[in-house]
Formats: structure tokens, C-alpha cells, sequence
């Protein structure tokens, strides 16, 4: 029994006709779409590279870029068979060709779900890539001399002013590296002296942060130095003076920016798979109904549409059976190693000698 039958007259026939090559260039246009969210998302996590380690997160990017232009081809062939199918003696150019095309976009239309998945579900590797990318930054900030490095004090600074953030969890991340370069430090004094001896590392390590940190918005001027030294500053509280710095982290900033961008992604790609696949849909109706009215003989008389020629599970076991038999073809041709003129001796009885004896005991006998 077929599934969702639908009967078409010749009328309902070319005006699906007409719909679905409409449609096929609006997917066009989607494609292109897919094909551009692709290279901004590609361009805005290349923005951010150097405080992000060095992981595979640009599958992503990827994956809707080759989504996009597979799109504007199928499509642009789709549109251009169901042009043709308004006149019935065009769809023939084209029969052959239809049950294949229709595979393959169905094998599309899933490529573009799992686009829109991984959209969603790239937030936990994109997050792990920050917290090791900003701790691998803010642990070089002070080598502004060291080749491949010399940009990041400014990267760091630029990323903390943009996105209103401040270390990797927090304004505290700063209290344990030493973001200073000893070029900068007078080893003549002794309050540096007994700092770098104090730490274990021998590191110059000190509760303060860079000025990137420092709210605009706070209404007394920045304090960088001694930042939980409440006596150090007149009238401060440093529990309680959250508008002086930026109290977010720089990694929960990035994520909550990138998230935002994914699932604005993920949502286009998911309203594009549902589009594809209705003319996906409208597109196998209109090969069906061809397909009977060549049957039929006569192009003007009524034909029946459907998606699947039998049951889900009757074509499920066709499927399987087809599947098993070439499996059974590849034993065979193992068997005579590709040589249709050797033939493979049978253990049946029927085959042996008198009495259903095998040859050599009957020369045994005798």
C-alpha cells in the first residue's frame, strides 16, 4: 500500500510543476545564505585565533560552506527538471535521472540537519578552546619581545576593552601570573627583589591587573595596585567596589558572543532543512505522478502521487533483501575469484557416485 497518496489531475500537475521551480530558486537564495553564515562564522572565530588553542572548531564553519554551495547546485538542477516536467514528453529527458536526484537530495537535506546539530552542540569544545587559548595568552602577555608573541599584550587588551571582561574567570586570573616583563621591574629595590624571591617560581606576582581591566563606567578613577589592600586607597572596599573593574571573565564573554551567533546559525539551518525537505517532498509527488501517467499512456488523465510505492516496512525488507543478495553476489565472485567460468563443486549428495557414494570409496570398495 502505498503511503501518502495524493491523486493529481493534469492542471494540479503543472501548477506543482511551477511551485516546486519557484521553490528550487528560493533554495538558490538559501544555499547562498548557508553558504555566507558559513564564512562570517569562519571569519569572526578567526577574529578571536590567538586566544583560543589550537583545536579542530572549525568543522562548523566548514560543514555550512560545503552545505551552501552543494545547495545552490542541487537546487539550481532541481529548478531546472521541474521546468522541464510541465510538458510530459520533457519529463523523459529527465526519468532516469529523478530517482537518483531524489536520493541524493534526501541525502542533502540530512547533511544540512546535522549542520544545524552541530551548531548546538559545538558550545563545549569552543568553551574548553577558550579556557586553554586565554590562559596560553595571558600567561605570554609580558613578552612583548618574544617573536610570534609580541601581540598579544595588545590582542589581550583590545579583547578586555571590547567585550567588557576581565581575565579568564575573572579579575583575579591576573593575581597569579606575572603579567609584567622584568625589563620593566627596578631590580635595585628591594620590595621587587623580596616579591620575586618570596614565590617559589620566582615569579613577580602582585594583586594587580592591567588597565584593560578598568571600567569605564566606575565613577571614582581605576585602581590597578593593590587591589585587596583596603588601606592602601582612601574610602575603598575591595569586596564591594564591583564598578571599578570588570567583574566577568573574559572566556564566559566569548562564549555567551559566540553562543548567541551559533544558535542564530543553528535556527537558519534548521528553518532551511524544513524548507528543503517539503520541496524535497513536493518534488518526489510530482515523479510518482509522471511516472503513472507515462503508464497510463495518456498525458491529460488523472495519476496518483505518493512517497514510498509500498509500506515503510515492506520497502525496509525489499531494501534489506536487495542488500543480502549482493552480499551473496560478492561471496560468490570471492569464491571463483571473479571467473564466471569455474564452477563451485557441491557437497550435495546428488552429486556423488552410485548409491550416493562418494567417488573415492567406491575405488576404495572395488
Amino acid at each position: 500500500m502505498a503511503v501518502l497518496r495524493v491523486k493529481f489531475t493534469k492542471t494540479k500537475r503543472d501548477k506543482l510543476a511551477q511551485v516546486l521551480w519557484i521553490l528550487n530558486w528560493i533554495s538558490v537564495v538559501t544555499g547562498a545564505i548557508l553558504f555566507s553564515l558559513g564564512l562570517f562564522l569562519k571569519v569572526e572565530l578567526h577574529k578571536q585565533g590567538e586566544v583560543m588553542a589550537e583545536r579542530d572548531i572549525q568543522y562548523v564553519p566548514n560543514m555550512l560552506i560545503a552545505v551552501g554551495l552543494i545547495a545552490c547546485a542541487i537546487n539550481f538542477l532541481g529548478g531546472k527538471i521541474c521546468y522541464d516536467c510541465v510538458d510530459t514528453t520533457k519529463f523523459l529527458r529527465w526519468k532516469l535521472i529523478m530517482l537518483p536526484y531524489i536520493i541524493c537530495t534526501f541525502f542533502f537535506t540530512f547533511c544540512v540537519l546535522v549542520g544545524a546539530l552541530m551548531c548546538y552542540c559545538m558550545h563545549w569544545e569552543l568553551e574548553e578552546s577558550l579556557n586553554l587559548g586565554l590562559t596560553e595568552a595571558m600567561r605570554f602577555y609580558k613578552d612583548t619581545d618574544t617573536p610570534g608573541r609580541c601581540f598579544l599584550k595588545r590582542t589581550v587588551d583590545m579583547l578586555q576593552m571590547q567585550f567588557q571582561c576581565c581575565g579568564n574567570n575573572g579579575y583575579k586570573d591576573w593575581f597569579q601570573i606575572q603579567w609584567i616583563s622584568n625589563r620593566y621591574l627596578d631590580m635595585s629595590q628591594k620590595e621587587v627583589v623580596d616579591r620575586i624571591r618570596s614565590n617559589v617560581n620566582g615569579k613577580y606576582l602582585l594583586d594587580g591587573v592591567p588597565f584593560s581591566c578598568c571600567n569605564i563606567n566606575s565613577p571614582r578613577p581605576c585602581i590597578q595596585q593593590q587591589i585587596t589592600n583596603d588601606s592602601a586607597h582612601f574610602n575603598y572596599e575591595h569586596q564591594t567596589e564591583e564598578l571599578n573593574l570588570w567583574m566577568k571573565g573574559c572566556r564566559q564573554a566569548l562564549l555567551e558572543y559566540y553562543t548567541h551567533i551559533m544558535q542564530s546559525i543553528g535556527l537558519t539551518v534548521l528553518i532551511t532543512w524544513l524548507f528543503e525537505l517539503s520541496v524535497l517532498t513536493g518534488v518526489r509527488y510530482l515523479q510518482t505522478s509522471l511516472e503513472n501517467v507515462l503508464r497510463q499512456g495518456d498525458p491529460n488523465s488523472e495519476s496518483d502521487g505518493y512517497l514510498l510505492e509500498n509500506s515503510f516496512m515492506e520497502t525496509a525488507r525489499m531494501n534489506l533483501n536487495i542488500i543480502k543478495s549482493l552480499g551473496k553476489g560478492n561471496q560468490i565472485d570471492t569464491a571463483t575469484n571473479g571467473d564466471p567460468n569455474i564452477n563451485v563443486p557441491s557437497t550435495s549428495k546428488a552429486h556423488y557416485g552410485p548409491d550416493n557414494v562418494p567417488p573415492k570409496q567406491i575405488t576404495e570398495d572395488s
